[in-house]
């Protein structure tokens, strides 16, 4: 039998679309033929050495062409792919690779060439042997525990790609601003773009100006950013407008919605929040109610089913903050390390996010924390992102993280550090009036520190 391979994304593109621009970098423009001839080059190079089916193999590539070749050529070769972010200190990365312990790595040389380093592990030593034809493993950012190696096969890859594409109906005429880590954006993303001949602008920086100049430069259709890209443009004082832009998204965490406001006002573009995660996809977009509620995630895609779970995984009725579950296509085969099958993480057949949300009569999902992060005031819930968007609502606070500290008498109480605007000059007492005026008293932060940056994952997600 057959197994699918997704390689098969650019083997059609490349025989549909031979001289359509696949990407746009600085290198200029490489169509889908070309693109099928690099991912050619690269798979012959890796079978030669003896590295293909059963054998795992990371990606370590800035965020450029060369990643979406090493991506394809690893996946023609018939090796699992696993992507490492270019920017993790050498001492991450080395830990991640040994975590996974691969048969070998693909990493970018300075002439945007590729070396190829075979590790030692035995060729014979089937990688990710639970898992039947597996495609991807993509470590999860860990912001509330240990990260995890999260296996998806390529069955898995088409199933989350079609599902996704019922909603965001991108083609060949489509055009996708690039801005977002590659190493965590590449599922329902760029083989997505493939599929469906869509071509890539890959930003060579994230400044408002570089992404309005490639956007208008190569007719952008979709930005796919996150809420710091989001801010940059709204903050943009040049008046350039977006020529061909149809939807603007913002992922990897919750948009505060003076954000989006200042983006709308300034662009006549909403901000359409999208909830992926690595191990379902990207099941929820609020494409419908974005204008009305830019907070909320939005409604779940058609092929999915979403519900509020009370913690004995029952159904919550609507307006009620619960645990965040999802049923669907595309949904993740495993675990890597320990091994763990899909179906025994599932409860009760649902994925279970981590998230607590609330679901609105018409089905409209607002995420309202995350269940780790929830801080336990003498049992009352305190959700640090609320916190987090009161503290940023003040002018003088460009970014908050809110955190728990352990106290003798209620058990916790929440902490908070911040970085101020430049030139912004606010005490820490003025804060916390600014935050007693819109908060219950047990969410009030007890203590506030001035930061120059806060902690962050990969992906951009704030540490706990």
């Amino acid at each position: 039998m057959n197994l699918l391979n997704t390689y098969s994304f650019l083997e059609n593109a490349a025989s549909q679309w031979p001289d359509k621009p696949a990407v746009h970098d600085e290198m200029g423009m490489l169509n889908f033929s070309q693109l099928y001839t690099e991912a050619e080059k690269l798979k012959r190079q890796l079978l030669e050495k003896n590295i293909g089916k059963g054998c795992g193999v990371g990606i370590l590539c800035k965020n450029n062409r060369n990643f979406i070749i090493a991506l394809f050529g690893g996946l023609g070769s018939g090796a699992t792919v696993m992507p490492v972010a270019y920017h993790l200190q050498k001492e991450e990365r080395e830990k991640l690779f040994k975590e996974a312990d691969l048969h070998a790595v693909i990493e970018e040389t300075e002439k945007d060439e590729f070396s190829i380093l075979v590790t030692e592990r035995n060729k014979k030593d089937v990688f990710a042997p639970h898992v039947s034809n597996a495609a991807f493993v993509r470590f999860t950012s860990g912001t509330t525990g240990k990260s995890k190696g999260v296996i998806i096969s390529h069955q898995s890859v088409l199933e989350r790609c079609e599902a996704a594409n019922k909603a965001l109906l991108l083609n060949e005429n489509d055009c996708v601003v690039w801005v977002l880590p590659m190493a965590y954006h590449f599922v329902v993303s760029i083989m997505l773009y493939v599929k469906v001949g869509a071509a890539i602008a890959i930003c060579n920086d994230f400044t408002a100006s570089s992404i309005l100049k490639y956007a208008n430069r190569y007719s952008g259709t979709l930005l796919y950013g996150s809420p710091m890209h989001i801010r940059l443009l709204a903050a943009d004082t040049s008046g350039e407008k977006f020529k061909r832009m149809k939807r603007v998204i913002s992922t990897s965490t919750a948009i505060p919605v003076q954000y989006a406001q200042a983006f709308k006002t300034r662009y006549w573009l909403d901000v359409q929040q999208a909830f992926g995660i690595i191990e379902v996809g990207l099941p929820v977009i609020n494409l419908k109610s974005a204008a009305a509620h830019p907070a909320a995630i939005g409604h779940g895609l058609p092929d999915y089913e979403i519900e509020i779970l009370d913690v004995d995984l029952n159904i919550l009725p609507e307006g009620m903050i619960g645990k965040l579950a999802v049923k669907g296509p595309g949904m993740f085969d495993a675990y890597l390390s320990p091994p763990q099958l899909r179906e025994e993480i599932l409860q009760k057949g649902w994925f279970v996010t981590g998230d607590l949300a609330s679901k609105s009569t018409d089905g409209l999902l607002t995420i309202e924390g995350r269940e780790k992060s929830m801080i336990n005031v003498s049992g009352n819930k305190v959700f640090p992102e609320e916190v987090e968007a009161i503290l940023k609502e003040h002018a003088a606070v460009k970014e908050a993280r809110v955190f728990s500290l352990k106290h003798a008498l209620t058990g916790e109480i929440a902490g908070a550090e911040v970085i101020l605007n430049s030139d912004a000059e606010i005490t820490t007492e003025e804060l916390l009036a600014h935050c007693r005026k819109k908060l219950s008293p047990f969410k009030v932060p007890q203590t506030i520190t001035f930061a120059t940056e806060l902690s962050m994952t990969g992906s951009g997600k704030v540490k706990r």
